[in-house]
C-alpha cells in the first residue's frame, strides 16, 4: 500500500487491498496506542481541520490523532473560516496548502472536498460531504472485524434513509469488501440507482451482494450487523422530522428488531443518537410528536448487542490511519 501525497476523498477511489490495508494499519495504530508506544510519524508536519458542519467525534479523532502522529492541529469552524464566502474554494486550498501537510473538510456538497483536493497540492481527507461518510466506514468495518474476525460475507442491514452519505458509504464500502448489503426502508429511501449500478459492479467482484428491502422483519433475517442513523441528517429543516417520523417509524431498531437477527447481531450507530430524551433536539421532537425514542430504543442503544462506543472509538484509530498513510512513509 503506498498511499502518499494522496487524497482520501471517498472509498470508490481506493481498491479493496489499500481500502483492507488501512484498516489493518488502524489495527496496528491502535495496538500501539495501548501499549503505549510511541508513533509520532508524522513529527513536524502541520494540518489544517475546515468545518462547515461541526462535530464532537470527528473534530475530537483528528485532532487526537494529529498530536499521536506528532503534528500541529489548527481548527477552523464555520465562523474561522471564510471558505466559500470572501474566499472561493481555489483560492483557499491554494493558501492553506502553502501552510499545512493536510487538510481536512467536513461539509456539505461532495464538489466541494473535490474541488479543495483539486487546487490544494498537499492530501486531502473527507471528514464528511452531504454524499459520503469514509472515515466512519473504515471505523465501522475495523469494529466489525474486531467483533467478528472478518469482514467478507458479514451481513450488515442499513435501516432507514439510505440516500445520504452513510447509506452510499455503507453500500460502498460492503460492495468493495465483500459484506452482503442491506437497504431497508421505503423505496424512496433507497441509494440512488447511478450509485447502486456502480456497487453491483463492484459487489460482482468481490462476491458482495446488494438488496433493498422495504419489510423490516425478513430484511434482518440472518444479520449479523444492524445499522442505523438519525432520520433527519445535519443542515435539513426542522420541519422535515413529522415527515420522517410518518415514514420511517415502522423501520425503528427494537428489541423485536434485533430478535430477529442473528443471536451474535451487533447494533451499529455513527452517533450522535435520539435514543432518550436527554438532548434539546431529542426533548423538542418527543414533546412535538410524542415520542421518546426515535431510530433506535434505548433498551437496544444500551444492551449488550450495542457496539457503539467501540464504533466511536475506532474513529480516531482509522483517521489516524488515513492521515499517517497519505502523509508519511508507511
Amino acid at each position: 500500500m503506498n498511499l502518499k501525497g494522496k487524497s482520501f476523498l471517498k472509498l470508490l477511489d481506493f481498491s479493496p487491498a489499500e481500502i483492507e490495508g488501512l484498516i489493518d494499519l488502524a489495527a496496528e495504530l491502535k495496538a500501539k496506542k495501548k501499549a503505549g508506544i510511541a508513533h509520532d510519524v508524522c513529527r513536524g508536519k502541520n494540518i489544517a481541520l475546515i468545518f462547515e458542519k461541526t462535530s464532537t467525534r470527528t473534530r475530537c479523532s483528528f485532532e487526537v490523532a494529529g498530536h499521536d502522529l506528532g503534528m500541529g492541529v489548527t481548527y477552523l469552524d464555520p465562523s474561522g473560516s471564510q471558505i466559500g464566502k470572501k474566499e472561493s474554494i481555489a483560492d483557499t486550498a491554494r493558501v492553506l496548502g502553502r501552510m499545512f501537510d493536510g487538510i481536512e473538510y467536513r461539509g456539505f456538497e461532495q464538489e466541494r472536498v473535490e474541488e479543495l483536493a483539486k487546487y490544494a497540492g498537499v492530501p486531502v481527507w473527507n471528514g464528511l460531504t452531504n454524499e459520503f461518510h469514509p472515515t466512519q466506514i473504515l471505523a465501522d468495518f475495523l469494529t466489525i472485524k474486531e467483533k467478528f474476525g472478518k469482514l467478507k460475507g458479514i451481513k450488515l442491514v442499513y435501516m432507514g434513509d439510505a440516500r445520504y452519505n452513510m447509506g452510499n458509504s455503507l453500500m460502498v464500502g460492503c460492495a468493495k469488501l465483500g459484506l452482503d448489503f442491506v437497504a431497508c426502508a421505503p423505496e424512496k429511501y433507497f441509494p440512488d440507482k447511478a450509485l447502486i449500478a456502480e456497487c453491483e459492479k463492484l459487489a460482482a467482484e468481490s462476491g458482495a451482494s446488494l438488496s433493498f428491502e422495504t419489510e423490516p422483519r425478513s430484511a434482518v433475517e440472518n444479520a449479523d450487523v444492524i445499522y442505523t442513523d438519525v432520520w433527519v441528517s445535519m443542515g435539513e429543516p426542522v420541519e422535515v422530522w413529522e415527515e420522517r417520523i410518518n415514514e420511517l417509524g415502522a423501520y425503528q431498531v427494537n428489541a423485536k428488531l434485533m430478535a430477529g437477527a442473528k443471536d451474535t447481531a451487533v447494533f451499529m450507530h455513527c452517533l450522535p443518537a435520539f435514543h432518550d430524551l436527554k438532548t434539546s433536539v431529542g426533548r423538542e421532537m418527543g414533546e412535538k410528536f410524542g415520542r421518546t425514542e426515535m431510530e433506535v430504543t434505548d433498551e437496544v442503544f444500551e444492551s449488550a448487542q450495542s457496539i457503539v462506543f467501540d464504533e466511536a472509538e475506532n474513529r480516531m484509530h482509522t483517521i489516524k490511519a488515513v492521515m499517517a498513510a497519505t502523509l508519511a512513509d508507511i
